[in-house]
């Protein structure tokens, strides 16, 4: 169903096509992290727990990628952003699936899905990114 991963250890993909980020929790500093790190980036413990991250947030910031990134093969424009994921109080760097910036606002609800990537090479590797809480 779906192509390699675009980097192992990130996220976990299902077999009904949701997939999950894979993050850290440190109970020392009460702080998530992700990617998740052997040692916790806040307090620099080792008591770093592996945590499945929530698949819901709301979006704080936006823009489109107008210009394709080396070994991209995909659309342009993209939407690319922050993502503070709810449960967590945690701000994710992530790909949007909307390329139009003037489609999103702040605060508005966003749900994380699978997105399959074109590349140079002719091969495809499988990512994550949000799109909004409302598409179907």
């Amino acid at each position: 169903m779906f192509a390699r991963t675009i980097t192992d250890g990130l996220f976990e993909m299902h077999d009904d096509g949701s997939i999950v980020l894979i993050g850290g929790y440190s109970p020392t500093s009460g702080r998530f992290h992700f990617p998740r790190l052997d040692s916790c980036p806040y307090a620099g413990t080792t008591d770093v727990e592996t945590v499945a991250l929530s698949t819901e947030g709301t979006l704080w910031a936006w823009t489109a990628v107008t210009a394709a990134p080396p070994g991209y093969a995909g659309t342009v424009p993209f939407g690319f952003g922050v993502v503070e994921l709810g449960d967590e109080q945690l701000r994710v760097i992530t790909r949007l699936t909307e390329p139009d910036p003037s489609q999103l606002t702040f605060g508005q609800r966003m749900r994380l899905v699978a997105e399959t990537l074109p590349l140079e090479n002719g091969e495809t590797a499988t990512t994550w990114a949000f799109e909004t809480a409302t598409q179907p």
